[in-house]
């Protein structure tokens, strides 16, 4: 089996053609169109990836989104017919991993899913892609925070830290540049692996939820400094 998605669509001819596409490569879907619902299945049943609809009859995508990253960091996509920039940088906050735009093609959707896990369990297993690959694979000390790109594994202060795969891998590229300061064109093409465009908030968006995750004061920025009109640094 390619792997478990859950899917949570409240339009029932969407969560249709996701479970026939998703399906036909080989994916166990687990379909919902309510929150409620979706999140018991997640507590019950393996989840590899979650496809979430934003607008749902009893509560949206963004709070599905939150309270599943309290335990769990599977790769999560919004599926939303908003596009104003505010609603993505709020899935992006509260640790979506992409973020598609009603209408979509299926084919698509499947590519993104098949990307997503291919990043996470790569992540999650030898450490071999993404941000450090050039970099002989091992662990990062830096003031307290410590990382392993072989165990995917962090900690600051000695106490774990849960980044997501996409935020861990952004603090293991910063933190293997530590000392120069990083664009966020350069951190967002290393990481995503996609081509940064003007006025892309993702990167501002994630660093957000990094400092969150390691209670770094944007007014007292300990670890991850803003140089403005340049990018993002972990110093010496």
């Amino acid at each position: 089996m390619a792997g478990h998605i859950l899917v949570v669509d409240d339009e029932v001819e969407v969560a249709d053609l996701l479970e026939l596409y998703l399906g036909n490569e080989g994916y166990q879907v687990y379909k919902f169109n309510q929150g409620k619902e979706a999140l018991e299945c997640v507590e019950k049943q393996q989840v590899d990836l979650a496809l979430l609809d934003v607008m749902l009859p009893d509560m949206d995508g963004f709070h599905i989104c939150r309270m599943i990253r309290k335990s769990h960091y599977f790769p999560i996509i919004m599926l939303t017919a908003r596009v104003e920039d505010v609603d993505k940088i709020n899935g992006l906050m509260l640790g979506a991993d992409d973020y598609i735009t009603k209408p979509f093609n299926p084919l698509e959707v499947v590519a993104r899913v098949k990307t997503q896990l291919r990043r996470y369990r790569s992540y999650n297993s030898q450490g071999n892609e993404g941000p450090g690959a050039g970099e002989a694979a091992g662990e990062l000390d830096i003031r307290g925070l410590w990382m392993s790109q072989r165990t995917h594994q962090s900690t600051l202060f000695g106490k774990k830290l849960d980044l997501t795969p996409r935020e861990f891998s952004i603090l293991w590229y910063l933190g293997t540049h530590q000392g120069q300061v990083v664009s966020s064109e350069e951190l967002f093409e290393a990481v995503w692996k996609e081509k940064y465009l003007d006025n892309n908030n993702t990167v501002m968006a994630h660093i957000g939820r990094i400092r969150e995750k390691m209670q770094d004061s944007y007014r007292n920025q300990k670890f991850i400094k803003t140089v403005w009109g340049v990018g993002y640094t972990i110093e010496k």
